[in-house]
C-alpha cells in the first residue's frame, strides 16, 4: 500500500469515523471480539481493548473487554479439560512446549499463572490450553484469569483509552510506547524464566 494512501486512511478524523460506527453496533461486538480471540489468538486483542475504552468510555469498555475475554479463556480452558483426552486432541500433550507448561503450571499453581495472565504479550492462549490439560482445579484457574486479566485488560484500556491524544500528541505516544515495550519485555523475561526453570526441574528429576 502507497505511504500517502495509508496516511490518508488513517487520519483523526477517520479513525474517529471507524469508533462512531464501532459503538452504533452496542456492546455485544465488545464482549464477542474479546471472547473471540480466546479461540483464535491471531487476533489483536489490544485492538479490541482500545476500540472497547474508546468507544464506550474507559470503564465500560474496560468490562466489556474483561467480561469477554475472561468468559472466552475460561470456556477454552473447560472445553479442553472435558475433551483434552479424546483422540482428537490428544497430541496437543505431545508438543515439547505444552508439556514444559503442564509441569510448570502443576508445580507451582495460583501464582506464576496470575503474573503470566497479568502481561498482555505472553502466549495466553496456550496457558488456556495447558491449564485445561493439567491438574490445577477449576476454581484456582477461575481466580487466576479473572484477577490477572482485570490487571492486564485495564492496564491495555488505561493506555489507549484517549485515541485522540495518541495522535493529536506526540509525547504521550511516545510514553504509551515505552509502556507497551515493557510489558512486552517483562511478559517475555517471565516466559523465558518459565522455560528455564522448568528446564532445571526435569535436569533435577534425571
Amino acid at each position: 500500500m502507497d505511504y500517502e494512501l495509508f496516511k490518508d486512511l488513517f487520519t483523526l478524523e477517520n479513525i474517529m469515523d471507524l469508533i462512531e460506527k464501532y459503538r452504533s453496533f452496542g456492546p455485544l461486538p465488545g464482549l464477542l471480539l474479546p471472547m473471540l480471540e480466546a479461540f483464535l489468538p491471531f487476533l489483536p486483542l489490544f485492538i479490541f481493548v482500545m476500540a472497547n475504552a474508546n468507544a464506550f468510555g474507559l470503564w465500560f469498555g474496560f468490562l466489556l473487554s474483561w467480561i469477554g475475554s475472561t468468559v472466552g479463556a475460561l470456556l477454552v480452558f473447560l472445553l479442553v479439560r472435558k475433551y483434552g483426552q479424546k483422540r482428537m486432541l490428544r497430541f496437543l500433550k505431545k508438543s515439547p512446549k505444552v508439556q514444559k507448561l503442564m509441569a510448570w503450571v502443576e508445580r507451582h499453581g495460583f501464582g506464576p499463572l496470575f503474573i503470566l495472565l497479568c502481561f498482555p504479550f505472553t502466549p495466553s492462549a496456550v496457558v488456556n490450553i495447558v491449564a485445561g490439560l493439567s491438574k490445577i482445579s477449576i476454581a484456582q484457574y477461575m481466580l487466576a484469569v479473572l484477577t490477572g486479566k482485570m490487571v492486564m485488560i485495564f492496564t491495555m484500556s488505561f493506555v489507549g483509552y484517549d485515541i485522540k491524544s495518541l495522535i493529536t500528541q506526540p509525547a504521550r505516544t511516545a510514553i504509551v510506547g515505552v509502556i507497551i515495550f515493557i510489558l512486552w519485555y517483562v511478559g517475555k523475561r517471565i516466559e523465558i524464566k518459565m522455560n528455564i526453570s522448568t528446564k532445571k526441574h526435569r535436569n533435577y528429576e534425571k
